[in-house]
């Protein structure tokens, strides 16, 4: 039997230049208790899919052929008011963006149990036990506690453990998961999968995953569907497309997937396409602007140092001491990065590791402890006294498009650091170096005219290591900025930052819960848990012989891709 069934779908989004195809002849089934993968690159149109199943397509798109039926049930003809009894009853959803995707005005609480007493029709107070068992079942820790908090009070990857319990409020007969891991460490990674793979098991749940990430769909799906551009270009059982992929574009895909087994000196790239990005070879910093300027002092072997660094946040407050309650975000965490390394910082979600980097680049004031840059104490300055400091580091955040004004072109967006921190005389000569930065991170001058969302993912990133570059750092903190990338996106970006750490003399901190791609970037790692760094080691021998029992849980954890990429790699 059939769970769900989609012949020939067409999607189209109308413009004053003619129609765009987002998904063109597609044709899918899912079983019911199966797990079926769609991968492909950003724009193939994977995200379309689900949001047409589900009725969800952003207007003016939509759907001009091609017929979905769920249980023998034709559904993408129902008006809006039978589609809302389907939603959440019958399909569930979980959205790439947690952010958005949650009620900031409401609390966890809320949302989950109003979504339980609509779709089961329970009692508040069973609805306030299955909801409270929902997040403990997604690894959330302390779920009575944490239920009544609102959305912004988690992090990245515990928001998107809240839409995973959303999801299932409604105990769906099929769940459409759009990039559900993209934010996740790979320990909650794992809680997640094995939560999956055990619905679709016991629960006879059907399951449509869509990533990008091989290494999910190598341990997770049954079979996979690969995209390239609106069209399924090649379907099959997942160890026929892992390891005997026979479209050109599967094989270039799989790859370029970086292996966990040991170190390259470059991202590999997909191969299949001709439009990657490129950028100038390499920068003559004698006579390029940013190699301006770059006299900093008496050089030092280490850069940054952090003695005993702790952030306590208020999670309940009172005017009766005895009746706050507090969050111990860091703890008494002691590291140093040399000059010149790249340093990198793995944990799960709420480890802490965003909030150093916060701390680090003035966003949050430490409870208590110190942070030197380049031999000056900087915690306790002023903002004037600190802003010469502060130059010097620039953050590259996880998510481009919410890093970025979205009313402002794309020169203001770079420019800005450049007026603030006085580092143009006018503004031709402040355009001229915009246009240059663009250059450099291979986005061409043209970019400049445009707004955030005229671009992708992958490009609006690069905005941000252009503005980033924009004041000459000399130290750059890197903030999970290729999660939400696909795999050939992510490979142009980090080679672009290996090129530009090389070229430019950087200093990094690089945060990331990819551990294969924190083995290709880093010199040395940190490893943080519930707020405490609890080793420090040169990448290669913390990847070959982890001393700390939580690292090598870590390292277990990492997915073994071992497929068609990574035997082409060896």
């Amino acid at each position: 039997m059939t769970l769900l069934t989609i012949k020939g779908m067409r999607v189209e989004f109308p413009s004053r230049r003619g129609h765009v195809t987002a998904v063109q002849d597609l044709t899918l089934d899912v079983a019911p208790g199966e797990i079926l993968g769609v991968v492909g690159e950003s724009g193939a149109g994977k995200s379309t899919i689900g949001n047409a199943i589900i009725g969800l397509l952003e207007p003016p798109g939509e759907m001009t052929a091609g017929e979905i039926t769920l249980q023998g049930d034709r559904i993408d003809t129902l008006d809006e008011v039978k589609m809302r009894a389907v939603r959440g009853a019958r399909i569930g959803m979980i959205f790439q963006d947690p952010l958005t995707s949650l009620d900031p005005l409401q609390t966890v609480e809320t949302q989950l149990i109003d979504t339980i007493r609509e779709n089961l029709g329970v009692s508040e107070r069973e609805g306030n036990e299955r909801a409270v068992a929902l997040l403990d079942a997604v690894g959330i820790p302390d779920p009575a506690i944490r239920i009544k908090q609102y959305p912004h009070q988690f992090s990245g990857g515990m928001r998107q453990r809240v839409v995973i319990a959303l999801a299932l409020c409604g105990e769906p007969d099929l769940i459409i998961a759009d990039e559900p891991t993209t934010a996740l460490d790979v320990s909650v990674q794992a809680q997640i999968l094995d939560l999956m793979k055990g619905l679709c098991r016991d629960r006879n749940v059907g399951m449509i995953l869509i990533t990008h990430d091989m290494g999910v769909i190598a341990e997770t799906a049954d079979r996979v569907a690969v995209m390239y551009r609106g069209r399924v270009v090649e379907t099959g059982t997942t160890e026929q497309i892992i390891n005997h992929p026979t479209h050109e574009y599967t094989q270039s895909l799989i790859s370029a997937v970086p292996p966990p087994g040991r170190r390259l000196a470059r991202f590999p790239l997909v191969t299949y396409i001709e439009d990657a990005q490129e950028r100038p070879e390499g920068l003559n910093l004698e006579t390029h602007w940013l190699g301006q300027s770059r006299d900093y002092g008496a050089a030092s072997d280490i850069l940054l140092e952090i003695e005993n660094l702790h952030m306590r946040f208020v999670t309940r407050g009172s005017i009766f001491p005895s009746k706050r309650l507090f969050l111990d975000a860091v703890k008494d965490v002691s590291l140093s990065i040399k000059s010149g390394e790249v340093f990198g910082l793995v944990g799960e979600s709420g480890s802490g590791k965003s909030t150093i980097a916060r701390m680090i680049t003035g966003i949050y004031k430490p409870t208590s402890g110190s942070i030197r840059f380049a031999g000056q104490e900087i915690t306790g300055l002023t903002r004037k006294d600190a802003a010469p400091l502060r130059r010097q580091m620039q953050m590259i955040f996880q998510d481009p498009f919410s890093s970025l004004n979205s009313r402002m072109r794309v020169k203001d967006i770079i420019a800005e650091p450049i007026h603030f921190h006085g580092l143009a005389s006018s503004n031709a000569e402040a355009q001229k170096i915009v246009n240059d930065l663009l250059d450099v991170v291979g986005l061409g001058a043209q970019a400049a005219v445009k707004f955030p969302h005229e671009f992708s993912g992958g490009q609006r990133q690069r905005i941000s290591i252009a503005r980033a570059l924009a004041t000459r750092p000399r130290f750059l903190v890197c903030d999970e900025p290729t999660s939400a990338l696909d795999v050939s996106i992510q490979a142009q970006v980090l080679n672009l930052l290996k090129d530009l750490q090389s070229e430019l003399d950087l200093t990094m901190m690089f945060i990331s819960h990819d551990l294969p791609v924190i083995r290709q970037m880093c010199d040395r790692v940190g490893v943080m848990r519930h707020g405490q760094l609890l080793e420090v080691s040169e990448t290669e021998s913390l990847f070959t012989n982890p001393q700390h029992e939580y690292t090598k849980h870590l390292l277990d954890l990492m997915p073994k891709f071992t497929g068609f990429g990574a035997q082409a790699a060896e």
